[in-house]
């Protein structure tokens, strides 16, 4: 699920600094939003902020000097100015330092519609908001684990509850990797084919160890031993011996995945039983991961390698 709404007061307040603009007209339409509609067609950010369009509604629409050339050149314009405005964009930003026409100023006030103005370029700004609006409306969901950066690959453990994966963690921060979320992992799918993971802030540095209580990462081990955020990139699963047998095998001869908001993660399982020393098997996992995605496949190496002794009659 995304949220649907950011009013423009809030896209003027977190931008005031960054793109350093003025609120020109329009100042009684800060709650104005994008269109729910709209925000939920959206496929990423660039559906909803571009250059000046008049098929596309409901969007950002920014005006560069050859877009205010454009709208003011000739008698038309009170014409051209009316078909944005019908548009009913959430705002109108002028960007490359242009003077706002008068003509716009007044139209922009009797419509009610925000129109912003700053010095960056064009392109510059649509970058900018492009990535801001397609963070803020990014398809998300709460996941129960423990996420982690391993050898710099984004991996949530999960598993049933008192396997000890917050255990595992703590083991694996010892170890020199990097803790991101403990208990709830906030996922958001940044893009058609990345899911980023972050932590609540409520949460923030936190590690529940069952007998001791809260740790404060950060405090014991270190700055370099916690991360605002992670790419995901495989889901280590915990089972138990009686999981493990009824419901997996134990050579799976096609990569196991999981989906994540639409995405297919690189799934691993791993059985729980006393003696194993899990944190290197995670970390083993990840290193064969990594070997994957240079094209380099154990397991159809193996088969290569079992066919053509098959071949010799050996």
């Amino acid at each position: 699920m995304k949220p649907t709404a950011v009013s423009a007061d809030a896209l003027f307040e977190d931008h005031r600094a960054s793109l350093q603009w003025q609120w020109l007209a329009g100042h009684g339409a800060g709650e104005r939003r994008f269109d729910e509609v709209a925000v939920r067609e959206a496929t990423s950010g660039a559906d909803l902020v571009g250059y000046l369009n008049y098929i596309h509604p409901y969007r950002l629409q920014i005006l560069g000097g050859r877009e205010i050339r454009y709208i003011m050149e000739s008698e038309n314009s009170t014409r051209r100015i009316s078909r944005i405005l019908q548009l009913e964009p959430p705002a109108l930003i002028l960007a490359d330092g242009q003077q706002p026409p008068e003509l716009l100023l007044t139209m922009c006030e009797r419509a009610q519609i925000p129109l912003f103005a700053t010095h960056e370029s064009a392109a510059f700004v649509i970058d900018v908001l492009r990535a801001y609006l397609s963070k803020h409306f990014a398809d998300r969901t709460t996941m129960h684990g423990v996420f982690m950066d391993i050898l710099g690959m984004g991996v949530l453990i999960t598993g049933e509850s008192g396997l000890g994966k917050s255990e595992l963690g703590l083991e694996l921060i010892s170890r020199g990797n990097g803790l991101v979320a403990d208990d709830a992992v906030d996922l958001y799918r940044i893009n058609q084919t990345t899911i980023e993971g972050r932590c609540p802030d409520l949460l923030q540095n936190l590690l529940e160890v069952r007998g001791i209580g809260l740790l404060d990462i950060q405090a014991i081990f270190g700055e370099t031993a916690v991360r605002r955020r992670m790419r995901l990139k495989m889901i280590v699963h915990l089972v138990r011996r009686e999981t493990l047998e009824r419901e997996y095998d134990r050579l799976p001869h096609e990569p196991l995945t999981q989906n994540v908001l639409g995405v297919p993660v690189r799934k691993v399982v791993i059985q729980v039983v006393a003696g194993r020393n899990i944190a290197v098997l995670v970390e083993a996992a990840v290193r064969n991961a990594i070997l994957q995605l240079r094209g380099i496949n154990t397991y159809d190496l193996f088969v290569e390698r079992h066919r053509q002794a098959m071949e010799r009659g050996d």
